[in-house]
């Protein structure tokens, strides 16, 4: 008996200084490692690795930019059966315990021993949350020891709700995805609120093992690890047997949806990119910067689809250049799959191989294992290209075109599947709004994972006829009328600048003598346009053309400025066609309207120069007080367009009734007159000149002008109406012909109508409304003097009050045989 006392005594003392021992060693590692553990109350402020997204100027998502994918929300945005489910699936115990879970240790030990693995963890949400913002993945005493530390701070300073809303947004579930809002989009492209019970038990399976239990990587290993969980719900009666069983009969649904783009404008996120990158730098793919443009999501995808086809279109007229590459064994379906995977789709062309060829048709594999079958209707423009001027003979059979084995290209349309291939050519379109500039569309090439160059702002070109509106608009504003006759005629210059002669020509080799100002721009005389430019003077015509926005380092000082050798952007050439629309002011091109961080605080506002004649600039105070209930908006009286992202408009009708704005006001560099006139003249090229096809739109609003290069190297056409402008250019990288047949009318103008019809679709005709100084008369054709009285073939032209013409000796002596230059300009 005594010894069983003296034993018993022994063990309690020993037992005794083994607890104080330990409460020793852990007061000495509290004290030890308190002064070196983090402040938790930096989890209130804590900043998330978020990327860059883009919006277009109506909040539909253009681009991501940084390593991680992540959109934080809110513990009220958390379904509570997702709550069950992680919970579930991690700590059930979460919401009793104080950070650190006895049980839950005791548990998976017991785990670990029965079973050989752990399948609920010993660490608790908030140890994770300790563990994932605070300290390393190493796996040691002292690390483990500071997270059960980090734990019990945390749950003293913060909420459970806090700690959960913590907890689900930092962690790592595979793809990329960072948080349960990027897991819900990248393995089912919804959101969390809108899954199902058994895809958010899916999603709460990934945090223990983002790549084990993978529903793409391993299939098998997730559903096991799914049904687990669910049952886990059910006999913690979060769930009810039914919603049990329905939910375990679920299949394996989740797939990989990349970033939820929903407007194609790479070109465009590109630019935006690097804009912000050079004034924040690298923090903008890390601190959830949101950034706006003015892209408008109708026109911008109307751009798209109308350069595609434009460029696609010039390829099939030209010919098919054969397969991308012939593959060995058309036998070997596992070779072909594995070709058709290294080859990247370029937009809607997508590769495929041909398997078999019959008489009229081909059978084709595309990627994934699909079959396809490829119809004549789809093949047969496909005779052969030898040239940019020549064509094989047409085929005949599918045999003419394809062989087994061949990689091609193929698209489908509303027609049904097509066969296409790559373009060689080029192209570049964009849009503005006359108003401020605000950058409405743009395309700066076929396909940016094609080729990432941006001819909209990076490719200088010389714009050919494109550019002569600006000359005329000179000679407009230097006493030259539209009824002006200039000698269309054979003349050799010497010019210094030039060669030792110049002999310039019209493109038909033809002349036609004496010819109304009018006429020759809508017809595009470049003979005339030399005279023009001639009589006006070189310097001042530069002058003059430089307040439009172009860079007078790439202006030449000599006479081919007429025929537009200026090497210009196709952004600069819109820009200056951009004063055309909005009647004779200087805006300047701009995409982004405003970025905002991750809270929504606006960290940079666009304030564009904005058109408002008659406007006076104020502070907003000031507009703000002086407002009265006559308040009157741009839109409202037709100056402004809907949605004018970061320049919104906010014009107002003073007491006095003058209008005032905040807004900086753009310069007028044209004077009304000119503009009117020029653009008159511009509506002709339309409705009777070299831009005839654009009528095919139905609108009395538009106008515009062609161009084309020497030898058909560049296209181009630019036109507008006062609620939008657009340019657009076809060419090849390595300027060379596009091809005898090829012009500004056929290659770049189909290109714009397109756009056109479907950006202008909601749009009301603004029709042109001559400013004061304007009158209408009518004059003789031939010699663009006053009609005589009756004259059948008498015209209506517009003059400016002061330049209406009056028969001449001189004149009538211009209509003779005997012509003199000097005297016709």
């Amino acid at each position: 008996m005594i010894k069983i006392k003296t034993l018993f005594s022994f063990l309690l003392i020993t037992g005794l200084i083994g607890v104080v021992l330990a409460v020793l060693i852990v007061a000495g590692g509290y004290f030890y490692l308190k002064p070196g553990l983090p402040d938790v109350e930096r989890l209130r402020d804590i900043q998330l690795q978020t990327p860059l997204r883009i919006y277009s100027q109506d909040a539909k998502l253009i681009a991501e930019f940084g390593e991680k994918r992540r959109t934080p929300i809110d513990y009220e945005q958390i379904p509570e059966r997702f709550i069950q489910a992680i919970l579930a699936a991690e700590d059930s115990r979460f919401f009793d315990h104080p950070g650190v879970d006895i049980k839950g240790l005791a548990r998976a030990a017991f785990q670990l021993v029965s079973t050989g693995r752990i399948q609920t963890g010993g660490s608790t949400i908030t140890m994770q949350v300790a563990k994932n913002y605070f300290l390393t993945r190493e796996r040691t005493f002292v690390r483990k020891f500071s997270e059960i530390l980090l734990a019990l701070q945390i749950e003293q300073e913060l909420t459970k709700e806090e700690i959960l809303e913590l907890y689900v947004n930092k962690i790592y579930l595979g793809n990329r995805a960072y948080g349960i809002q990027a897991a819900a989009n990248v393995y089912y492209g919804r959101d969390i609120d809108e899954l199902t019970l058994a895809e958010l038990a899916m999603i709460a399976g990934l945090p223990k093992a983002p790549s084990a239990f993978n529903p793409l990587a391993n299939p098998e290993r997730a559903l096991e690890r799914r049904n687990w969980i669910l049952s886990r719900m059910r006999d913690l009666g979060f769930i009810e047997e039914e919603a049990f069983e329905v939910a375990l009969q679920a299949p394996v649904s989740a797939e990989y949806y990349g970033s939820d783009i929903e407007l194609s404008a790479p070109y465009a996120a590109e630019m935006v990119r690097a804009e912000l990158q050079q004034q924040y730098g690298d923090r903008i793919y890390t601190d959830g910067f949101r950034a706006y443009t003015t892209l408008d999501s109708t026109q911008q995808a109307a751009a798209n689809q109308a350069l595609v086809d434009g460029l696609l279109a010039y390829e099939r007229r030209h010919g098919y250049r054969g397969p991308e590459k012939q593959l060995p064994d058309p036998a070997d379906r596992e070779a072909l799959l594995a070709a058709l995977a290294e080859t990247p789709n370029y937009g809607s062309l997508v590769p495929a191989v041909v398997l078999a060829v019959e008489e009229q048709q081909a059978q084709l594999l595309l990627a994934g294992g699909s079959e396809a079958l490829l119809a004549w209707e789809g093949m047969s423009w496909a005779r052969p290209y030898i040239d940019q001027n020549r064509r094989g003979p047409e085929p005949k059979t599918a045999a003419d075109i394809l062989a087994p084995g061949d990689l091609v290209r193929v698209r489908l349309t509303e027609e049904g599947m097509q066969l296409n291939q790559v373009p060689t050519v080029q192209g570049a379109l964009t849009a503005l709004s006359p108003r401020d500039g605000a950058i409405r569309a743009l395309v700066g090439g076929f396909n940016f994972a094609h080729s990432k160059f941006n001819r909209v702002t990076q490719g200088t070109r010389q714009p050919g006829s494109n550019f002569k509106p600006f000359i005329y608009s000179a000679a407009l504003a230097n006493g030259f009328t539209p009824a002006t006759l200039i000698n269309d005629a054979p003349v050799v210059f010497e010019d210094s600048q030039l060669e030792s002669q110049w002999r310039p020509e019209n493109y038909s080799r033809k002349f036609y003598g004496p010819t109304r100002l009018r006429e020759a721009l809508y017809k595009s005389r470049n003979l005339v346009s030399i005279r023009i430019l001639r009589r006006i003077g070189i310097r001042p015509a530069l002058g003059f053309v430089e307040q439009f926005g172009f860079d007078p380092a790439r202006l030449p000082a000599n006479l081919s400025l007429a025929l537009g050798s200026a090497d210009v952007t196709p952004l600069e050439l819109a820009t200056g066609y951009a004063t055309f629309a909005n009647q004779g002011f200087k805006v300047d091109p701009y995409l982004i309207a405003r970025v905002e961080d991750v809270d929504g605080s606006v960290l940079y506002q666009a304030e564009p120069a904005t058109v408002c004649d008659g406007c006076r600039r104020v502070p907003v105070e000031t507009t703000m007080a002086a407002a009265s209930e006559a308040t009157v908006s741009l839109a409202e009286s037709g100056e402004a367009t809907e949605g004018d992202a970061g320049a919104e408009t906010d014009a107002e009708a003073s007491a006095s009734g003058e209008l005032v704005t905040t807004l900086p006001l753009a310069p007028r560099i044209v004077d009304p007159q000119t503009v009117y006139l020029i653009n008159n003249i511009m509506q002709d090229v339309i409705k009777r000149g070299t831009g005839r096809k654009a009528k095919q739109l139905g609108r009395s609003d538009l106008a515009g002008k062609t161009g084309t290069t020497n030898d058909q190297k560049d296209a181009w056409f630019s036109g507008f109406n006062q609620n939008l402008v657009a340019s657009v250019w076809v060419g090849f990288d390595q300027p060379k012909s596009l091809g005898r047949r090829e012009f500004g009318s056929t290659a770049a103008l189909p290109i714009w109508i397109d756009f056109m019809e479907k950006a202008l679709a909601e749009t009301p005709e603004t029709p042109l409304i001559p400013p004061e100084g304007i009158v209408s008369v009518r004059i003789d054709p031939k010699t663009g003097l006053l009609a005589a009285p009756g004259q059948d073939d008498a015209i209506f032209e517009v003059f400016r009050e002061g330049e209406v013409p009056e028969k001449s000796a001189v004149a009538e002596a211009a209509v003779g045989e005997q012509i003199n230059p000097e005297q016709l300009f």
